[in-house]
Formats: C-alpha cells, sequence, structure tokens
C-alpha cells in the first residue's frame, strides 16, 4: 500500500463516507452491495496508507475517530456534486433507469402498494425497486432510502413531504360475530363488545368518537377485549376470525368489506385521534432528485391520489 497512487483510492473513500452514514461494517456493506470482509479490506487499506486510525470498532457498533471525522466532513461536498454531476447527465440521456429503495408500513405495503406495483415496472423495465417492509420509522439518509411511505400526522421538517392519498379509522366486525352478539347502533353500546386495539403504551384502550349534526357531537368509550396488537393485519384477522370488533386503517381493511367477509360498524361516526387521517411519500432534501425518484413518486401519487 504505500506505493498506491491516491487516484486509486477513490473507492476506498467513498466507501468511508458510506460507513460514516450507516454506523455498521453491515448495513454499510449491504448499502454497497458488497461483502462485509471486503467493505472492512477497504477501511483497513485506507488507514494503513495514511498512517492514522479512521475508525474506532467496538462490538456493537463502528464511529469514527476526529481524523475520519475530519476526512469525511472534506470529502461529503466532492462526493455529492460527482453524484449530482453523474445522475443529471444519466437522466438527460436515454430511458429512466436506477434503483429506488423504498421502506413502507406493513400492512400498507402488503396489501395495497406490492399487489400493484408490477404495473410500475413494466412500465419502466429499467428501474428497480428495493422496498423494506416496516413498521419501524427509519433514517432515510442515515439507511439509504430515497422514499418512506408513512402513516403519520408526524413529519420530518428536514425533509420534502407530498401527501399521497387520506385515509379513514374504521371499526369492522365479521357477520358471524355481529350475528351472535348484536350490532351496537351507538358508541356506548361498545362497552359490553369483545374490543380489538392497538396498544398505546399502557394507557387503558380508549376510542373517540365525533358526529356531525346541527352541532358537533364527540364522545369517548372505554373499550376492552382479549386481543391487543401493534400490527393492523392481525387485529384484521383476529376480526376475520370471529374474535370481536377491531379499529383499523381503511386500507387494512378495504378488501375484507369489499368481499363480504368483515362488515363496517357505527359508519355514521367518525374514530378520532385513533391513526393518521393522511398517507404521506417523504424523501430528503436534496438539490438534484434522480429521475427514476421522481417518476416513481408521481406514479405512486397517481395510483393512490384517487
Amino acid at each position: 500500500m504505500k506505493n498506491t497512487p491516491t487516484d486509486a483510492l477513490w473507492t476506498h473513500l467513498y466507501w468511508l463516507t458510506v460507513l460514516a452514514e450507516q454506523h455498521s461494517f453491515t448495513r454499510a456493506a449491504e448499502r454497497l452491495e458488497v461483502s462485509k470482509a471486503a467493505m472492512s479490506q477497504k477501511i483497513k487499506q485506507l488507514e494503513a496508507l495514511i498512517g492514522v486510525a479512521l475508525v474506532q470498532r467496538t462490538t456493537r457498533s463502528v464511529r469514527l475517530t476526529s481524523a475520519g471525522e475530519q476526512l469525511v466532513a472534506e470529502l461529503h461536498q466532492p462526493f455529492a456534486q460527482i453524484s449530482k454531476s453523474f445522475l443529471a447527465l444519466r437522466d438527460a440521456t436515454g430511458p429512466i433507469r436506477g434503483r429506488v429503495r423504498v421502506t413502507a408500513p406493513v400492512a400498507f405495503a402488503r396489501q395495497q402498494l406490492v399487489p400493484r406495483i408490477s404495473a410500475f415496472l413494466h412500465a419502466y423495465p429499467q428501474v428497480h425497486i428495493q422496498l423494506e417492509v416496516s413498521d419501524r420509522l427509519v433514517s432515510l439518509a442515515g439507511e439509504g432510502f430515497d422514499l418512506a411511505i408513512r402513516h403519520s400526522n408526524h413529519l420530518p421538517e428536514t425533509h420534502v413531504a407530498l401527501q399521497l392519498c387520506a385515509t379513514r379509522t374504521l371499526l369492522v366486525a365479521a357477520p358471524e360475530y355481529l350475528d351472535s352478539r348484536g350490532t351496537p347502533d351507538h358508541p356506548l353500546a361498545l362497552a359490553a363488545h369483545n374490543c380489538l386495539y392497538y396498544p398505546r403504551g399502557t394507557d387503558l384502550p380508549c376510542w373517540r368518537f365525533a358526529r356531525d349534526s346541527w352541532r358537533e357531537e364527540t364522545l369517548s368509550v372505554d373499550v376492552k377485549g382479549p386481543f391487543a396488537t401493534n400490527n393492523s393485519e392481525s387485529i384484521r384477522d383476529a376480526a376475520l376470525s370471529g374474535l370481536g370488533i377491531a379499529l383499523l386503517p381503511d386500507f387494512s381493511a378495504r378488501t375484507s368489506i369489499a368481499s363480504g367477509e368483515l362488515c363496517e360498524v357505527l359508519p355514521d361516526w367518525r374514530i378520532i385521534d385513533a391513526f393518521a387521517n393522511n398517507i404521506w411519500i417523504i424523501r430528503p432534501y436534496a438539490p438534484h432528485v434522480p429521475q427514476a425518484v421522481l417518476t416513481f413518486t408521481h406514479w405512486l401519487r397517481t395510483e393512490f391520489g384517487h
């Protein structure tokens, strides 16, 4: 390595910047689509040439030394400019192509996004979608995602947020359950039913309702039931089995309602303060956004906006 020309180290330097973002050799290797061993070897080669330690390794995490932080800070702008120039030139010529990394909630991705995404991929065969299905709120920049689909009322101010579609919260139950236990005609009647709910910390479950009339009527109902979980698909499945009345976002219940497997309960009342009222597309702010990302964003909004 002593005689390695500096211009042969661009890959090493770029991999160091990715490691600084990911804080993990494993995640950095996944981001670069290389082996963890290759990632580690590149960093060791770079440290050997410079003659100082750039990375502090522990059993749980990786962080840069002060020398590593200084080097990465100085590399950020040049690599950003290189990426911007490359993407601008690539997007200006030829078909739309590239990889788009997306993270989306489990229920929405499985029930709404994945069944439709083949239409986009057929229309843009040189675009590759890499989808992570997860309900956790990932760091887009830190984990290398281009877009996030989020069902939330809390949007990061440092990101670009575009509305994908509006959503409603529904109460649903299987016909068999309603036949055996009766259909409630008022929210207060829910106190006598098995209710399936999304837990909110250690608070006792309470559903809030509103109804529009000459004056808005609101009320709160303490509910109880045999099953609670933080995944809407699992709540839906429990409702399908006849276990009780479930509170769900509409995108998790729509298909089962259309098939008649679930019935909407108390449709004249609005459930408030349960789930967010909108689904959003979030992306990190950047002066230049790859054409594949913009095209996929436009397709999502067209597909789901109606």
